[in-house]
Parts: C-alpha cells; sequence; structure tokens
C-alpha cells in the first residue's frame, strides 16, 4: 500500500498505498545531505509530476472502502453464518485491489526513489506491506484449498488488522513529511 503526499484531496489515501507504500535496499542517488523530511527537492519533483501519484491517491481510499464493507460482511457471517457468498467475494476483490496497489505503488516508489521497493524513505512500511499481501495471498491459498469458512474469515480478519497497522504507517510518515515540506517553506533560506 503506497501512497504519495501530495495535497489535502488525498487525506484518505495517505493511508495505504497504503500502501502501499514499505522499502529498503539500494538507496536514493540524491545525496542524504539535501534531504529535507521524507522527500529530497528532486524526489518531490518526480512525485508531484508523476501520474502514479494520482493512481495512489484513488486507489488508496477505494481500497479502504472495500476494505470496510468487507469487515462487515465477514462479521455479519461470522456471526450469524448468512452470507459466506458475498463475504469471500469481497475478500477476493479487497485482495485483487491490494495486488492492484502495490503494484501501482512499486511503479511510483522506481518514478520517485529509483527502485521498485524498499528505498530507504519508506523501508518499514514496505516491510509491513509484503506480511500484508503474504496473508491476503494466504486467503485466497485457503479458498482454493477450501479450507473452513470460518478459519478463512478469521485469516481476512488478521490480513485487515495488519492493512490497518500498515495504513497508519504511511499516514504517520506522510503527515510528518507534509509537516516538515510546511516548515521548510516558512524557514527562510540562510545565505
Amino acid at each position: 500500500m503506497r501512497t504519495p503526499d501530495r495535497d489535502a484531496t488525498m487525506t484518505i489515501s495517505h493511508h495505504a498505498s497504503v500502501a502501499s507504500a514499505a522499502t529498503g535496499g539500494a538507496r536514493s542517488t540524491t545525496p542524504q545531505a539535501t534531504r529535507a523530511g521524507l522527500y529530497t527537492p528532486e524526489e518531490r519533483q518526480r512525485r508531484d509530476a508523476t501520474r502514479w501519484t494520482l493512481v495512489q491517491g484513488i486507489l488508496a481510499p477505494v481500497q479502504f472502502l472495500v476494505m470496510a464493507v468487507s469487515i462487515v460482511l465477514v462479521l455479519r457471517y461470522l456471526r450469524t453464518g448468512d452470507g459466506l457468498v458475498a463475504a469471500n467475494a469481497s475478500i477476493v476483490l479487497k485482495t485483487l485491489l491490494l495486488y492492484t496497489i502495490m503494484v501501482t505503488g512499486a511503479i511510483w516508489e522506481k518514478v520517485v526513489f529509483g527502485q521498485y521497493l524498499f528505498a530507504a524513505a519508506f523501508f518499514w512500511e514496505d516491510v509491513v506491506s509484503m506480511g500484508v499481501i503474504a496473508l491476503h495471498t494466504a486467503y485466497l491459498a485457503g479458498l482454493a484449498l477450501q479450507w473452513p469458512p470460518r478459519s478463512l474469515m478469521v485469516l481476512a480478519l488478521v490480513a485487515y488488522a495488519t492493512y490497518a497497522v500498515n495504513a497508519i504507517q504511511f499516514v504517520l510518515k506522510l503527515r510528518a513529511a507534509r509537516l516538515q515540506e510546511a516548515q521548510t517553506l516558512r524557514t527562510p533560506a540562510v545565505a
């Protein structure tokens, strides 16, 4: 779940891309000395210029909305035993959206930071994102292998809880970046 920090209209999207949005490995070619917050000036310019920023800003809240509906359907099934098909369909849709946001987020990360995943700026977010993907993929495997429905629903809830942690990571990171950028703009340059 990757979500770039762009403007206030993408507030919800700052969770995800998630996502997402979890990085490390090779580092940006831009010297760390010029980094003011999450992005260097060059990275910020690339972030603002790429269409993938908008894509992430749209996919993140859509994925969040699908998850919210899915949680209701999963809890309904666990409480009443009704609606298994709807609950499974919602989890599959959420998983497909997660895969989509991860692929497009990796492209976004390549454009902005010069590598597909694990850039220094989003290393831990990407690490947790890999766990989120693993849990969602385990759900799909369990569905294909016909695991007991209640076990699948519990697995989906665990995947969603991990996704929520990942979303919080992104929101906090991008909020801090926005505050640092605002502070940089308010501080007069020293000649």
